[in-house]
Parts: C-alpha cells; sequence; structure tokens
C-alpha cells in the first residue's frame, strides 16, 4: 500500500504489478479497479473488487485498485461521484508515470461501476477530440452498476469494449434499470441467476465470467 497525492490530498493505493516490475516487457495491460459507495462501507477490499483483482492478476495484468477520497488512508469527503472520478483519473495519471503498459482495463463495482462508466468516458472523449490519451482502453468492465441511483442517462460507451455483469436478484439495485441500461448502449450482459447485489456463493461464477468477456466472445 502507498499513499499518492491527490487534489483531496492523498489517495491509498495498492499495486500490483507483475514479475514486481510495472515496466515488465511482457505486461502490456494495467486494470483499475474501482470499489463501491463509501457511505455503505464500500472500500477497496470488498470481495467483488478482490475477484477482479484475482481475474486480472491470474490473467497476466498489473492490477492497481484504491479507495476513494475519504476511505481507509484517503483524505478527503464522500463527493458522490464527482470527485470519485476525479480521484480516478489521478490514479490513472499516476500509473502513467509509474508504467509503460498503456492498455487498460477498467473495472467497477456498484457505485464503482458508475465512476467507471464516467471515467472511460473521459478517457475515450479525450481520445477522440484531442486525439491524445495516455491509455486504450480494452474493455469496460460493468458489475451491478449503480446507474439507478446515480444518472446514467447521458451515458454513452462503446458497445465493443464495454459489458455488464449482474445478479437478478439482486435487492439493490433493479435487475430491470441495469438491463434497461445495457439496452440502450446495446453492450453485453450476463445475469447470474439467483444472485445478489454482493454475489455472496457466486464469485467464482463471476471470475469465470469476466474472463469470457475479457477474452472470449461473450454472452
Amino acid at each position: 500500500m502507498q499513499l499518492i497525492p491527490a487534489p483531496a490530498g492523498v489517495l491509498e493505493v495498492d499495486a500490483l504489478w507483475q514479475q514486481d516490475n510495472p515496466n515488465d516487457p511482457d505486461t502490456d495491460t494495467v486494470a483499475l479497479l474501482c470499489h463501491p459507495n463509501p457511505l455503505f462501507d464500500g472500500t477497496m477490499n470488498n470481495k467483488v473488487v478482490t475477484t477482479m483483482y484475482r481475474f486480472a492478476r491470474d490473467n497476466g495484468m498489473h492490477v492497481v485498485r484504491f479507495n476513494f477520497r475519504g476511505v481507509g488512508q484517503s483524505t478527503g469527503e464522500h463527493d458522490y461521484a464527482d470527485g470519485e472520478v476525479v480521484d480516478a483519473m489521478t490514479v490513472l495519471q499516476w500509473i502513467a508515470e509509474q508504467s509503460a503498459a498503456r492498455k487498460l482495463w477498467l473495472g467497477g463495482f456498484s457505485f464503482g461501476g458508475y465512476v467507471t462508466a464516467r471515467v472511460a468516458e473521459q478517457i475515450l472523449e479525450a481520445s477522440h477530440i484531442w486525439g491524445m490519451s495516455d491509455f486504450e482502453v480494452a474493455k469496460i468492465a460493468l458489475i451491478a452498476p449503480s446507474v439507478e441511483k446515480n444518472d446514467s442517462s447521458d451515458l454513452y460507451l462503446p458497445a465493443d469494449k464495454t459489458f455488464e455483469i449482474y445478479g437478478n436478484a439482486d435487492e439493490v439495485i433493479e435487475p430491470a434499470t441495469m438491463q434497461a441500461f445495457a439496452e440502450r448502449l446495446g453492450i453485453s450482459v450476463s445475469v447470474v441467476d439467483g444472485a445478489g447485489h454482493f454475489f455472496h456463493g457466486r464469485l467464482s461464477e463471476l471470475k469465470g465470467l469476466l474472463e469470457e468477456h475479457s477474452f472470449g466472445s461473450g454472452t
């Protein structure tokens, strides 16, 4: 764990570099993971985030997760997604300074899924409008994204890079809302039958779906 400078003070970051080398020549992809809502005890150690962490690590990516402002050793106060998008972009800039890997696998769970979508949108807009970005977005993984409690009406993400996974027994975010969001964007979806918001007892299945969507044909 380490603390890096950020607009709200510092951010607590946990980075796993393949071969303990951020410039490992055999690693071209880095995964950035965003955790669920801090107001409901969400941290980077959440078990869904940890499942994404293990997926990325086991598939040869560098992996970076971090605590949003006001969580753990990160300073500042919760900012209802706006500041958290700034936090994620700050960590991305730090990654660009640490590592030569330029392919980006973005993953977020619940509130972190919404933040991830906003971050992806900013990166893609920078690349499209100004023709420049530190990273090439490889995949955008939205796990039970909070598109009901946060305004997602103007979100647009590339269908060929984005996928969504949620349980049809989600007790926090209405499954029909997540399905409608996916249909509007035309993105791939996997619905885990009987799974709740936190995928209790279904994490190995979730990890398999991450692999399928990231390296297979998707569903």
